[in-house]
């Protein structure tokens, strides 16, 4: 008798390749699963930061975050001293794609990997931190380790993705309750702490009420930043048309104290076409996710290491290196 098929992985030989360009360009590494997706199974021991069956692992394991991380981009430039860190110290640029893996290593590993895991890569940013610094050509010093600016990317990155998973996400209500995302907020802190930021909001009130307060500071996102997000540069002509479709819905999961000086709708656009465009999103979404199968690598990995889910086939790719 043949072994039955698991019905949330697709077998296709087109989708198998969809799987794997879109793994390939999320974690900069051709395999799709880099030596860090594969430390998530190998390093160290227990849960985590976070609970595996909690709404940060939900949230974090949702295509929503794509639309999440195109509105935190948006949200983080329209403070001048953290857009200042990202056009003079980041790569984005010259190779857009490394910088997105940059990001997406933050993301998992704080959220599925060991504590052991997560402390040491909260470690390496806090070093990589330490050397982004510099001056603004009106003259104010800015340092990426500053807890004041740490306190303003993570609000941004907070809301975008609370936003985005409420917007074109999982319904998450059923599974966690209505207050799920004061849950998010509070857990998700955690990981910012651990990087220096400090006075951080822990509900979903305290966090709009946080950036209401930070909108004095705020200034109109640089032109060439914004051009940027709306086009980055070596995307196939597939990838440009999904991709500008999530943008469109970003535009519209912005906070409104952000919206204004990203030059974008925000959350106050509440129009039939505002409504249709994340409709699409969400569809768009949820055809990637019945392609993709039911976890990432990264998920895969922790819930390996956890005990809960069977050894990752593609760990086997350097049993050398891997060993079972």
């Amino acid at each position: 008798m043949p072994a039955l098929r698991d019905p949330s992985r697709p077998t296709s030989d087109l989708a198998r390749r969809v799987r794997q360009a879109f793994r390939s360009r999320v974690s900069g590494d051709p395999t799709g699963a880099p030596d860090w997706v594969r430390d998530i199974a190998l390093v160290g021991t227990g849960p985590g930061w976070f609970d595996p069956e909690g709404v940060v692992w939900r949230v974090h394991g949702d295509l929503s975050t794509l639309v999440g991380g195109i509105a935190a981009l948006l949200g983080q430039g329209a403070h001048p001293l953290a857009s200042a860190g990202v056009q003079r110290h980041s790569s984005y640029r010259s190779d857009p794609w490394a910088r997105l893996a940059g990001t997406a290593r933050w993301l998992v590993l704080t959220t599925f990997g060991s504590a052991e895991l997560a402390e040491r890569e909260a470690g390496r940013v806090r070093a990589m931190h330490e050397r982004v610094r510099g001056t603004t050509a009106a003259g104010r010093a800015y340092s990426a380790s500053d807890p004041e600016l740490l306190r303003w990317v993570h609000l941004a990155f907070t809301d975008a993705f609370l936003a985005a998973q409420t917007a074109v996400g999982q319904d998450l209500a059923p599974r966690f309750g209505r207050t799920w995302g004061d849950d998010y907020v509070a857990d998700w802190a955690r990981s910012a702490r651990a990087l220096g930021a400090e006075d951080l909001p822990s509900s979903r009130a305290g966090l709009a009420e946080a950036l209401r307060e930070l909108e004095p500071h705020l200034e109109p996102v640089p032109a060439e930043l914004l051009g940027f997000i709306a086009d980055p540069s070596g995307l196939n002509r597939v990838e440009r048309g999904f991709y500008a479709e999530l943008g469109r819905a970003a535009q519209l999961v912005v906070s409104p104290s952000v919206a204004r000086f990203a030059g974008v709708p925000g959350r106050g656009d509440r129009s039939p076409a505002a409504r249709a465009r994340l409709l699409r999103a969400r569809w768009e979404l949820r055809a990637l996710h019945l392609t993709l199968g039911r976890f990432s690598p990264s998920e895969e990995a922790a819930r390996f290491r956890t005990g809960s889910a069977p050894r990752p086939d593609w760990l086997d790719a350097h049993p050398a290196r891997y060993p079972a």
